[in-house]
């Protein structure tokens, strides 16, 4: 595991175990919003900043706003970056977001380590979580699994090596899992990112593509336009992950329709 995922669950355990007694118990009512995917499809990420880019938003910035901009170009999720340590992110804005635009899941992604953490998320208003397989042990995978399970969320499990990658594939022998993948409940993410610099190695998605499992599979990290969409459909990528392009576009609303238009264009061919 690089240092930086290391310093990122440490500070996660410890949200985790900081976290109110309240959020142990049941959830509040707020429904899940089912995923419904096409061929290609776009989850379009909202962040405040990143390690790699910095800042991404400014004093006037207005999240809502930008979700409703991403519904309105078919984005199937949101993405919110909840961490608050090196990308300035909270609850509240998943919150937020949520609220924002109800008939669409909103995920949240953070440096999940704990059940308690996916209650909170639930709470907060999240149809989904991302858990990283590199920071979890088996045992600890499959009950985070399980708690996404009973509360109804989709889990987008995300792998950054072949070691990665060989775990979801064995985890995927499980008829539970697999089930779950099959219904596009489970999605299994490659990201592209260099743990160690941070810096975004452009082969990777095809390097990792040959070894991609039965599961709709997610392209993370790095993707920036219609071109690079359908690059990653082509390798066999269902879905796209993409922050750090739609917050920096002019027009975020034509960015998500072009890269799904572009993706589902490769599997219409």
């Amino acid at each position: 595991m690089s240092d930086f995922l290391q310093t990122m669950a440490a500070l996660s355990a410890q949200r985790a175990a900081a976290a109110p007694s309240a959020t142990r118990g049941p959830c509040v009512d707020k429904a899940t919003v089912p995923l419904r995917l096409g061929s290609f499809d776009v989850i379009a990420e909202i962040k405040d900043r990143s390690p790699s880019a910095g800042d991404l938003t400014s004093a006037d910035s207005d999240r809502k706003q930008q979700a409703v901009r991403y519904v309105a170009g078919g984005a199937a999720a949101i993405s919110v970056l909840t961490e608050p340590s090196r990308f300035a992110g909270a609850l509240e804005h998943l919150e937020e977001v949520a609220g924002a635009v109800p008939d669409t899941p909103v995920m949240c992604k953070d440096f999940l380590v704990e059940p308690v953490q996916i209650v909170e998320a639930r709470n907060a208003g999240a149809s989904g979580v991302l858990l990283i397989a590199a920071i979890l042990s088996d045992d600890k995978l499959g009950d985070m699994l399980q708690c996404a399970y009973e509360h109804g969320m989709f889990v987008l499990l995300e792998s950054f090596d072949h070691d990665d990658l060989a775990r979801t594939r064995k985890l995927l022998e499980h008829t539970v899992h697999q089930e779950k993948a099959d219904k596009g409940q489970l999605l299994v993410g490659i990201n592209s990112r260099n743990l160690h610099t941070l810096e975004v190695d452009q082969d990777r998605l095809e390097e990792m593509s040959s070894a991609l499992p039965t599961a709709r599979c997610v392209a993370e990290s790095g993707l920036q336009s219609a071109d690079d969409a359908a690059a990653a459909a082509a390798l066999g990528y269902r879905l796209a992950l993409v922050g750090t392009a739609l917050m920096r576009s002019d027009d975020p609303t034509a960015l998500v329709a072009d890269m799904r238009c572009a993706g589902r264009g490769r599997f219409a061919t």
